[in-house]
């Protein structure tokens, strides 16, 4: 069974009729679920969301690690978060231009990390790092002036 009739039947099971279309997204599926009830789907800050996108994914691997990542989205509810959390990236690197500050941004889980560092690689004013966050899996990612290198001047 594939990914998308897979997504399909968990649905089922779990009591909402839904379409799902699927498409190539970067390195993944992306299988974007459209339902009545899509609030119940995302749970609190994406939290059912993320949660039905690991067990379909835990499926879907199981002994089989060449099937692509899957990820899932209920409406556009994630490219809508992945939007501001990109313009809200660029917001701080350009704080941390103009006051040459370190900047913190709130803890975030792996995907959100990625698509921060994504949105600011190509930045030559700003680098990005991540840094555990005590008792959590979750990381905060700093922002800062990027170091540049001094020359090293000989002793002539």
């Amino acid at each position: 069974m594939n990914a998308k009739d897979t997504l399909i039947q968990m649905l089922k099971h779990l009591g909402f009729s839904a379409t799902v279309t699927e498409q190539d997204y970067d390195d993944m599926l992306l299988l974007d679920i459209q339902a009545e009830d899509s609030g119940r789907l995302i749970g609190r800050q994406g939290q059912a969301l993320s949660e039905l996108q690991y067990l379909l994914n835990r499926i879907l691997h199981k002994g089989d690690d060449t099937v692509p990542r899957v990820m899932l989205d209920v409406g556009g509810y994630r490219r809508e978060a992945r939007e501001q959390l990109a313009k809200r990236a660029l917001e701080m690197a350009d704080k941390v231009r103009r006051h040459g500050d370190v900047m913190e941004l709130e803890p975030m889980n792996a995907y959100e990390r990625r698509i921060v560092h994504q949105a600011l690689k190509n930045d030559a004013e700003i680098e990005t790092h991540s840094v555990e966050v005590d008792g959590s899996d979750k990381k905060v990612i700093l922002l800062r002036p990027r170091r540049t290198a001094v020359p090293v001047r000989s002793p002539n």
